[in-house]
């Protein structure tokens, strides 16, 4: 598919927007992304507007994202329908997280497989652990792509889990969100990581809770090593 280039925002020259696109291409180059390479990624401009990626990143560009407020209205660049369908969801992590900085879907395999089954995926990897997801991925229940069902169900997910930086779409895939777009990118991975080794595990008799203490030993170890 040739790339249909837009014409140059000041938004797309911000540093967030280069770091939107780094974002994408580290998940491909960790290889957490579905065969197709769908996804979609925003980063947050400012506490009324973000930048959203259309749905196939694999070659993406700055030029290529649009600049979007918090209603959903497009202020400036293009987004297809499809790619219209996902606002909602992105700006609603926005609003219930006034934290957060990126937000990132997409279908990885083994994250989506949990998410077929509505089974959460539990928090059993270091690097869950370490890189924002010390608890297990809820699942939200199952609604349209970008309808009000689902988008409704992402919140009250959101709401019960004031904690958790993922959630599982039920039949559909994988919504990450963290400070910025390198976070969310490395948390993305690292569930997948995650999820794939879950699933290994169930060879072996299944896998094993971490024991008590385990995320404080952890935060105590990163400290150590930042100071």
């Amino acid at each position: 598919m040739t790339r249909t280039a837009m014409t140059q925002t000041p938004e797309a020259q911000k540093p967030e927007a280069q770091q939107l696109v780094e974002a994408a291409r580290q998940l491909f180059r960790a290889g957490v992304m579905s065969h197709s390479g769908h996804a979609n990624l925003s980063v947050r401009l400012d506490a009324e507007r973000f930048l959203l990626s259309p749905g196939w990143v694999r070659d993406l560009e700055a030029d290529q994202l649009a600049t979007l407020d918090l209603d959903g209205t497009v202020l400036a660049g293009e987004l297809r329908a499809a790619g219209a369908e996902i606002i909602a969801m992105h700006s609603a992590v926005y609003r219930a997280r006034p934290e957060v900085g990126a937000v990132i879907h997409t279908h990885s395999p083994a994250a989506t497989a949990f998410a077929v089954a509505h089974r959460p995926l539990p928090c059993r990897t270091e690097p869950m652990l370490r890189f924002g997801q010390a608890e297990e991925v809820p699942v939200v229940p199952w609604g349209p792509r970008g309808s009000d069902v689902s988008v409704r169900g992402v919140v009250e997910v959101l709401a019960q889990r004031p904690t958790t930086s993922a959630v599982l779409l039920a039949n559909h895939g994988l919504l990450v969100f963290g400070p910025d777009a390198a976070a969310a990118a490395l948390l993305v991975t690292a569930i997948e990581e995650g999820a794939e080794a879950e699933l290994a595990a169930t060879l072996l008799g299944g896998a094993v809770d971490f024991p008590a203490g385990a995320l404080a030993a952890v935060r105590a170890s990163m400290a150590r090593t930042a100071s």
